[in-house]
């Protein structure tokens, strides 16, 4: 049984409605040992041959067997394994891969085999001191001679020890001294007992071969066996292990290519840095900038205590009936028994209460009993208040004595406090209060025992009206607060929260949302520039496909899958995005350091604080967007027809 049979192969091409043959019922055996050329003028067919016996065309009518299996009912898989381990392709214009080393040329289709690395690379080393190559093994294509060239072909044609060489023109751009030289390495590899196949228009170099099969307008017309075949080599490795190239394999393609190209990929690279850079740099100025007043709020009040009042219906607010805003023991025990809480402070509050010192009358705007909230810290004179005490903001101490208001401290002031008694009837509370100190922030206050020995006086029974919680931790406020928020009551058929939360905690925690929300808008208005830099990468990655069309056929043409392709499309833009994230955090980073200097120098304060989150982010997202991007230019890649890829000028 021959090596390679061809049965009635007849191929045609369709133009519009026409139909165009090109083979016309070709029969043929062809084996081991030989060194046939295939004779005729341009246009009789002689290419599409080759590329059905090459298995890079599987559209023809008719059948090829190798070793006895039908070629054209192969799977894609089995073409690409026929492809890789079983046929070499030698070509006319060479189709050598410009941005790889002559090493790394021939060690391609070597990545298709079981060889370890040291093995593939010393394979590679050994083809190419056969074709004489072993001083330019680190040169680029474009540094090697035509007749150079051709000799790399060779080499990685012979790469995985195919059983069968197809060479197509293969002396057609050499001059007479490398198309001896390359005829002579070909005559070398038939007398190895492999099948040489070399399609030729000259008679001089058919000549050279052992059989001259001459084809002319799609068939046939002579068969002349030249000189005898070369005696058959016993073959002592017939059971090649096919492997294909890995992802490994093709990450590194990518990488070269880059490499290669990486004036134009550094431009891609700061495009598409500069977007993700706006992304973060707006997260981190929000998180910066609400930190920033969060510290200038905090400084003033206790962080980790928040005011809770009743909230009661507005109608009942408007009939002047304030009992439901009354904290109950049920509501003493949902808070003690909150999460997170370790102290819950009973207190009341009142509008515009007046002190009287001196025969001068001050109203205060607010006024409530000492609680966490108040800050000793704040304190600028004096002490917190006792019971039968009163501790003065500076703002209403300067309204008793302008000029020197810490000398209040140690007098005797009488307060005014005007609330509804036990008949719901309105009453006024006098009570006599030594000023114990001077406080900066928060409001004018006395104790609750206080309020309550005085209000007994005046039958005035005194009800806390909001309670303070005092939280373990800051980190654990914002969660309290959710869970005072989840707490509902019905009015009405209609559900409300049942409290609120008042004071500067609430102002905080309302700024916080607004803040956030605001930068977030600002960040995906910066992340409109992403989308422009996904349209970019997906521009550039299909001017890459039309460039590399050649290289892809290449590739198809030694044996990679459509996947190897896909993937290989997809490592480089996979390395366009991390280099890219990466390259915006680090701008980012610089731009934060610089930022904050400046604010650090000018208000004592840092305004940008991009996190470790922010950055892991960033380069998320540029991955994600270069992937995305990948998607249909890789997908072209690799749907590309292998024969019309190494075509393609």
């Amino acid at each position: 049984m021959s090596l390679l049979e061809l049965r009635d192969v007849r191929k045609s091409f369709s133009l519009g409605k026409k139909e165009f043959p090109v083979l016309k019922g070709i029969n043929l055996e062809l084996d081991r040992g030989e060194f046939v050329s295939i004779l005729g003028e341009s246009g009789g067919g002689k290419t599409t041959l080759l590329n059905t016996i090459g298995g890079l065309d599987s559209q023809f009518k008719g059948d090829i067997f190798v070793d006895g299996k039908s070629l054209k009912k192969g799977s894609d898989k089995a073409l690409d394994n026929y492809r890789s381990h079983t046929v070499g392709f030698v070509f006319q214009s060479f189709h050598l891969i410009s941005h790889l080393t002559i090493l790394e040329n021939v060690l391609v289709p070597l990545e298709m085999s079981s060889l370890k690395k040291s093995q593939r690379v010393q394979r590679a080393k050994d083809l190419l001191e056969k074709v004489g190559l072993t001083e330019h093994i680190d040169k680029h294509p474009n540094q090697l001679s035509g007749g150079q060239k051709q000799r790399v072909a060779i080499a990685r044609a012979l790469a995985n020890d195919p059983e069968i060489i197809i060479a197509d023109e293969p002396t057609g751009a050499l001059d007479s001294q490398n198309t001896q030289e390359v005829l002579r390495i070909l005559d070398d590899i038939a007398k190895e007992g492999k099948l040489v196949i070399a399609v030729t228009h000259s008679q001089q170099v058919a000549d050279y071969g052992t059989r001259i099969v001459h084809l002319a307008d799609g068939v046939i017309d002579s068969d002349q066996q030249i000189r005898p075949s070369y005696p058959l080599v016993e073959d002592n490795n017939n059971s090649k292990k096919i492997t294909h190239l890995s992802f490994g394999d093709t990450f590194r393609l990518a990488w070269e290519h880059m490499l290669y190209t990486k004036g134009r990929n550094i431009l891609i690279i700061i495009g598409a840095a500069i977007g993700i850079f706006s992304v973060i740099f707006m997260l981190g100025l929000g998180s910066g900038v609400t930190g920033y007043i969060n510290d200038q709020m905090e400084s003033q009040v206790n962080p980790n205590a928040i005011q809770i009042t009743k909230n009661i219906p507005q109608s009942q607010n408007q009939a002047g009936d304030t009992s439901g805003i009354d904290i109950t023991k049920s509501d003493m025990r949902t808070f003690n028994n909150l999460k997170h809480v370790k102290k819950v402070e009973q207190a009341y509050f009142v509008q515009s209460p007046k002190i009287n010192y001196d025969k001068k009358n001050a109203s205060i705007q607010y006024f409530q009993t000492w609680n966490a909230t108040e800050k000793t810290g704040d304190i600028t004179k004096g002490t917190k208040p006792s019971n039968g005490e009163v501790i003065l903001l500076k703002s209403d101490a300067q309204k008793l004595n302008k000029k020197n208001y810490k000398s209040m401290v140690g007098k005797t002031v009488k307060m005014y406090i005007t609330t509804l008694d036990d008949n719901k009837q309105p009453a006024q509370i006098a009570i006599n209060l030594k000023v114990s100190g001077i406080i900066k922030s928060g409001s004018s206050a006395i104790t609750l025992d206080t309020l309550k020995t005085a209000a007994s006086k005046s039958n005035v029974t005194i009800k806390p009206n909001f309670v303070t919680l005092t939280i373990d931790d800051t980190h654990n406020v914002k969660a309290v607060q959710q869970k005072i928020k989840s707490y509902k009551t019905t009015v009405k058929g209609k559900k409300q929260n049942k409290y609120m939360i008042t004071g500067v905690g609430a102002v905080i925690d309302q700024l916080n949302t607004y803040l956030n929300l605001a930068f977030y808008v600002l960040a995906g208005v910066a992340g409109i520039s992403l989308i422009v830099s996904a349209i970019m990468i997906i521009v550039v990655l299909y001017i890459s496909v039309s460039e590399r069309t050649q290289e892809i056929g290449i590739l198809r043409a030694i044996g990679a899958r459509k996947k190897d392709i896909r993937n290989m499309f997809i490592s480089e833009s996979f390395l366009i995005g991390l280099v890219s994230g990466g390259f915006a955090i680090l701008i980012a980073y610089l731009v934060q350091i610089g930022v904050n200097h400046a604010t650090q120098s000018a208000f004592k304060a840092t305004i940008i604080s991009i996190s470790p989150g922010n950055a892991i982010f960033g380069i998320a997202i540029s991955i994600i967007i270069s992937l995305l991007a990948a998607l249909a230019p890789s997908r072209r890649a690799a749907k590309l027809d292998p024969r019309d890829s190494l075509t393609d000028e």
